[in-house]
């Protein structure tokens, strides 16, 4: 039996003082062009959905589409995307740390510097694959919640009787939502062990090196600098 292999992501760097940065109206032409969403401002990139469909377009079935909420106004609802986004990172070796705090904001320059890298990320991972995005999200549209609303979607969907709700079914979605939260949390731990990691390393050399020039005219400040490490 041959083992699975484990998708490997090319990583990519970049600051927002490149120079050859696109502007914001051909990146959001091409998320648009891209997704066949229909995207006003760099801002709605806000939900994180553009990104969570971006990256099954890239490396298929990385992460579950289904889950990712494509069409909202609610900042947990961005946040949950965000987090689907950051476990499918992980899962794929990608090693950027989502800001995810400043993006949900949907504050433009943010946005944009993010937009940006995922441009190069994804030119430097697309093979080309067939892929149809509407399909993939079911028509879903895409966007904050002021975008039209597809009809296409509901009108097939019969109609339901408020009355023939019963406890059972609500005791069902309950069940599933709590399954998801804990599946959510399962899928971002590790993420969240390499930062703690990560900055406990950084706290170990400043330790290192508090202790090395612990004397003469950097003693004071170096047993000032021990203490914050040390404080409760």
């Amino acid at each position: 039996m041959s083992a699975k292999l484990k998708i490997v992501a090319v990583n990519v760097h970049c600051t927002n003082v490149s120079s050859d940065n696109p502007s914001r109206m051909e990146m959001l032409s091409w998320v648009n062009d891209t997704l066949k969403s229909q995207l006003s401002k760099v801002e709605e990139l806000c939900t994180g959905a553009a990104y969570c469909q971006l990256m099954d377009m890239l490396f298929a079935q990385s992460i579950p589409l289904q889950r990712v909420k494509f069409r909202t106004n609610l900042e947990h609802e961005y946040i949950q995307n965000f987090k689907l986004l950051q476990a499918c990172f992980n899962k794929v070796c990608v090693d950027k740390i989502i800001p995810i705090d400043r993006l949900v904001k949907g504050r433009y320059q943010d946005n944009l510097e993010f937009l940006q890298w995922f441009r190069k990320f994804f030119d430097a991972n697309y093979e080309a694959r067939p892929y149809d995005p509407v399909t993939a999200r079911k028509g879903a549209i895409m966007g904050l919640g002021s975008a039209p609303i597809d009809t296409r979607m509901h009108r097939d969907a019969p109609k339901c009787n408020p009355q023939t709700k019963t406890a059972e079914g609500a005791a069902e979605r309950a069940y599933q939502a709590a399954k998801d939260e804990l599946h959510d949390y399962c899928e971002y731990l590790p993420i969240m062990t390499r930062e703690r990691d990560f900055y406990l390393s950084k706290l170990r050399d400043i330790e290192q090196l508090c202790l090395k020039f612990n004397s003469g005219k950097n003693r004071e400040i170096s047993e000032k600098i021990t203490k914050i490490i040390y404080a409760d």
